[in-house]
């Protein structure tokens, strides 16, 4: 039974409840079992605090988990990002109070405070900046108020809450991060989990993309296929007019009514678009 680690709280986790269930696993969606069976799918679910997912996974415990790429680096666990999920996207990057730092060199000497001190460390190291780490568990935007910090480094999602505590961030980010499956740093091949991640793969090709469908003239398919290649190419079909073709092709969700519109300025009729629950390309 493959055995997979689920956040048990914070942003991560009910994207990725979600996801699972899309992906046709049965996975508690009220967060309060610490483990679940899904016989079915013949996979073991034990839900973990994100930051201890990598913990378990790198030392073989748990097969695979989902937890944030941030929460991944920062554990020092030998586990590795198998593949990115596209939710819960962050930030990490440095911050102090507005108007006192206008680059990174300017926190040379300084105290930092993070719960991510692994990574502010290395970063750190990379710059050639020596500076105190201050290590936190929560609240990171306070310290500076409260006389422990000069600086942050913390995640960001919208800023909101740097702005209300007076801070300003500096520079680029120091990492960009997302939810990812992570897996023991050369664990050997397992088809449990090639299924587990195609499936998830799978929804989010479906998150991603739309089927269209529509009628165009044969002497304008050329310059329609043009418009909707597909993947490998649009299914192409004879309709009862010889002078008509039924066109049907997945087409990138974000660009969907730019194609609309230049399908009907070609002439396509009778488009129709469609969801897509899940697939396998």
């Amino acid at each position: 039974m493959l055995r997979v680690a689920i956040p048990n709280k914070g942003q991560l986790a009910e994207p990725a409840r979600e996801i699972l269930i899309e992906a046709g696993y049965r996975v508690s969606m009220t967060g309060r079992d610490l483990v679940v069976q899904d016989p079915i799918n013949d996979v073991e679910f034990f839900f973990l605090r994100p930051r201890d997912i990598a913990t378990y996974v790198g030392a073989g415990t748990l097969e695979i988990g989902v937890t944030g790429r941030d929460m991944l680096l920062d554990s020092g666990a030998p586990a590795e990002e198998l593949v990115p999920l596209g939710f819960a996207p962050s930030t990490f990057r440095l911050a102090a109070p507005t108007g006192t730092a206008s680059s990174v060199r300017d926190l040379q000497g300084l105290r930092i405070a993070t719960s991510y001190g692994r990574v502010l460390s290395d970063y750190l190291k990379r710059e050639g900046i020596e500076a105190s780490i201050v290590e936190l568990e929560g609240a990171v935007e306070n310290a500076v108020a409260l006389g422990v910090a000069d600086a942050i480094a913390d995640v960001v999602d919208t800023g909101t809450t740097l702005r209300q505590a007076g801070l300003s961030v500096i520079g680029d980010p120091i990492l960009v991060s997302e939810a990812t499956v992570v897996r023991r740093r050369g664990a050997s091949a397992d088809p449990a989990v090639d299924t587990f991640v195609r499936r998830l793969e799978g929804v989010m090709v479906a998150r991603t993309y739309v089927l269209i469908d529509y009628d165009v003239a044969a002497e304008h398919l050329d310059r329609a296929c043009a418009i909707t290649p597909g993947f490998e190419s649009p299914t192409v079909s004879p309709l009862h007019d010889p002078a008509w073709r039924a066109v049907r092709a997945m087409v990138p969700k974000a660009d969907l009514h730019r194609i609309m519109d230049e399908l009907y300025d070609l002439g396509a009729r009778g488009i129709l678009v469609t969801d897509i629950r899940a697939c396998r390309l």
